[in-house]
């Protein structure tokens, strides 16, 4: 396997046993008209994992809001899956770094462009799938969209953490640090425990399916502190 696709596998914390479906991931339509020793391209793996994400993102919003009607959790899941969404979680990939590209579209900006980057997000997915299974393509998933989630949900997009810097830079007080309590569950289902400490004191703790969801969580307790004192 090329060096590029060793270090995209370090990037997903994934080793596959199929690294050729990694590989096509991430190979554009673009690339097969100056490299014709290629054979396929991304779009049937893209057409999986348009499939594979929206199941995902249903059966995790099914089981963690029993109480959402059809309705609520069929516009979740359309905003959650949306281009700009999945281009986004591409972005925090650096999947931009590893599409390959014809010569056209690399200096018409292809390689940041939300649509070729949602397309390789979901052609990941497939691979994942693939290569993976069911249960460690939702485990990957989840960590990475359960924040989105959370925020659709609520209609409100609320940074607890930054709320929280706000609040102590307010009162003069001395830095924050976030620190990881604790992780508990299987790798395709884990649950992490973090802590937001004042100096060498606990303001609040909180717990997600990944340790940014887990540190909002503790900075949104701590904030129910700090105002409750007031």
């Amino acid at each position: 396997m090329e060096p590029e696709f060793e270090q995209l596998q370090k990037e997903i914390n994934i080793t596959f046993k199929q690294p050729e479906l990694l590989r096509l991931s991430m190979i554009h339509p673009s690339y097969l008209s100056e490299h014709p020793q290629e054979k396929h391209h991304n779009q049937r793996l893209e057409f999986l994992g348009d499939a594979v994400l929206g199941s995902a993102v249903a059966y995790y919003l099914y089981r963690q809001y029993p109480e959402a009607m059809e309705g609520e959790l069929t516009k979740t899941r359309a905003a959650v899956v949306c281009e700009s969404s999945l281009a986004g979680l591409a972005r925090s990939l650096h999947l931009g770094d590893y599409i390959r590209l014809g010569r056209g579209e690399v200096v018409s900006g292809g390689k940041n462009r939300a649509s070729i980057l949602a397309d390789a997000f979901e052609a990941l997915t497939a691979a994942i799938f693939l290569d993976q299974g069911w249960e460690s393509v939702c485990g990957f998933l989840w960590s990475l969209l359960q924040e989105e989630i959370e925020k659709t949900v609520q209609g409100v997009p609320t940074d607890f953490k930054t709320m929280l810097q706000e609040i102590i830079q307010s009162r003069g007080s001395d830095r924050l640090t976030y620190r990881l309590l604790s992780e508990s569950g299987p790798d395709h289902d884990k649950l992490f425990t973090s802590g937001v400490f004042l100096n060498d004191t606990l303001l609040g703790s909180g717990s997600g399916k990944s340790k940014k969801v887990s540190e909002q969580q503790a900075a949104k307790k701590a904030v129910e502190e700090l105002r409750n004192k007031k």
